[in-house]
C-alpha cells in the first residue's frame, strides 16, 4: 500500500501526541511493507503565530490531496478573545466542510485493567463499550444567522437541521449498529426544540429500514444522567453536533480519561482523524500527555480511510497489551499509585507491541 497522510500537529499537546501517532504509523508501515508519505502542516494557533489564517491555503490543499488527515489539537489561550477569523477553532470547522466529513465516530470503551481508573465504580463501567455517532457539519455550530449585536448587549446562534442531514447521519448510526450489538439510542430535546422534533421523526423513518436494530429515543439531559449511572446500557449513541460534543466528553470520564478517546470524521474525502481531547496548554511541552487517543485515532485512520483492518487491529492490540502490562501515563495513575510513564515512553511501549503483533 502507498498512502499520503497529512499531519496537522496544531497547538498545545497536539505536536506531542501527533508525533507519537506518527511513530506508530511508521512502525505499521515497516512491519506490513507499506509506504506512508507523512507531511506536516500548520493549523490553528500555530498558523496564527506564523502570521497566517487558522487554516492556511497550503494546509487546505494538502489535506484535500491526502488520503487521510491526522490532527493533533487546536486551541491557544493567546487567541481566546479574537474574532472568529482569529480563533484557532475556526480552522477545524472550516476543515470539516472542506473535506465534506459529516459523521464523527467516537468509540469509548473501558480497556481491561482500567476498570478502577476513573471516577466511577468499576462495577458500573466494566464492559462498557459504546460508539457515539455525532453529526458534524450542521446544527448550531454552523447555523445562520449568527452574531453579536452592535451594542454587544446580546448575541445569537441558530440551530438548524435539514431532513437530508439527519437522514444521512442516521444511516451511519444504524449501519454501525448492524456491526455491533444492534441497538441505537437517538439523542434529542424534542420536548423543547423544533429541530429535535424533526430529528426524531426522520430517525424513526430510517429505523424502519433496519428491522434488526432496536431504536430508543432519549432526551439529552436524561441521556447524560444514564451515561453516568449505567454506561453499559449504550451501544450506538446517535446525536446532533452540540449534544454529541458534550456527551462524548462525558464518555471520557466513564472510560477513565479523555486522553484515551479517538475519533474519526468520515463521509467525505479521505477522512479526518483526531483525539477527542483538546490542546491542554498547561501540560504542553512536559511529555506527560497521554498519546493513546491520538494513536487509537491512527488505528481508525488505517481502518476507515485506508481499508487496512489487520493493521488497525494490530495497533489496538498493542494499546491493550501496553495497558494490560501496567503501562500508565499520569492521567491514569491515582494519587500514591505507580510512577507514571512519560508520553513518549507510553508511545514506545505501543510501538514495540505493534512490531511484535504485526510480525506474528
Amino acid at each position: 500500500m502507498q498512502a499520503t497522510i497529512a499531519l496537522l500537529p496544531g497547538d498545545g499537546i497536539g505536536p506531542e501526541v501527533t508525533g507519537a501517532a506518527e511513530r506508530v504509523l511508521r512502525a505499521v508501515a515497516d512491519r506490513f511493507g507499506h509506504t506512508f508519505t507523512l507531511t506536516s502542516h500548520l493549523i490553528g494557533g500555530a498558523a496564527l503565530h506564523a502570521g497566517q489564517p487558522p487554516l492556511p491555503d497550503d494546509t487546505r490543499e494538502a489535506c484535500q490531496a491526502a488520503d487521510a488527515v491526522l490532527l493533533g489539537a487546536v486551541g491557544d489561550p493567546a487567541f481566546d478573545t479574537g474574532t472568529s477569523e482569529r480563533r484557532p477553532e475556526t480552522a477545524l470547522l472550516e476543515l470539516r466542510q472542506v473535506l465534506g466529513v459529516f459523521a464523527n465516530l467516537r468509540p469509548a470503551r473501558v480497556w481491561p485493567g482500567l476498570e478502577d481508573g476513573g471516577a466511577f465504580k468499576s462495577e458500573f463501567v466494566t464492559g462498557a463499550d459504546m460508539l457515539i455517532v455525532r453529526e458534524l457539519t450542521g446544527g448550531i455550530y454552523y447555523g445562520e444567522p449568527r452574531g453579536v449585536a452592535a451594542d454587544r448587549q446580546s448575541a445569537f446562534n441558530t440551530m438548524r437541521y435539514s431532513r437530508p442531514e439527519i437522514e444521512r447521519i442516521a444511516e451511519v448510526a444504524f449501519r454501525s449498529a448492524t456491526e455491533r450489538r444492534g441497538f441505537v439510542t437517538s439523542v434529542d430535546k424534542a420536548n423543547v426544540l423544533e429541530t429535535s422534533r424533526l430529528w426524531r421523526e426522520v430517525v424513526s423513518e430510517v429505523s424502519a429500514r433496519y428491522p434488526d436494530v432496536k431504536l430508543e429515543h432519549q432526551y439529552v439531559d436524561s441521556c447524560a444522567l444514564l451515561l453516568a449511572t449505567n454506561p453499559k446500557h449504550f451501544d450506538v449513541v446517535l446525536s446532533g453536533n452540540l449534544f454529541g460534543d458534550i456527551l462524548s466528553d462525558e464518555a471520557g470520564a466513564v472510560v477513565g480519561s479523555l486522553g484515551l478517546l479517538p475519533s474519526a470524521s468520515i463521509g467525505g474525502r479521505g477522512g479526518l482523524f483526531e483525539p477527542v481531547h483538546g490542546s491542554a496548554p498547561p501540560i504542553a511541552g512536559r511529555d506527560i500527555a497521554n498519546p493513546i487517543g491520538a494513536i487509537a485515532s491512527a488505528a481508525m485512520l488505517l481502518r476507515h480511510a485506508l481499508g487496512a483492518g489487520p493493521e488497525a487491529d494490530a495497533v489496538e492490540r498493542a494499546i491493550g497489551g501496553a495497558l494490560t502490562a501496567g503501562c500508565r501515563t499520569a492521567d491514569l495513575v491515582a494519587d500514591g499509585g505507580a510512577t507514571p510513564l512519560s508520553g513518549s515512553a507510553m508511545a514506545q511501549a505501543i510501538v514495540e507491541r505493534v512490531a511484535d503483533s504485526a510480525a506474528g
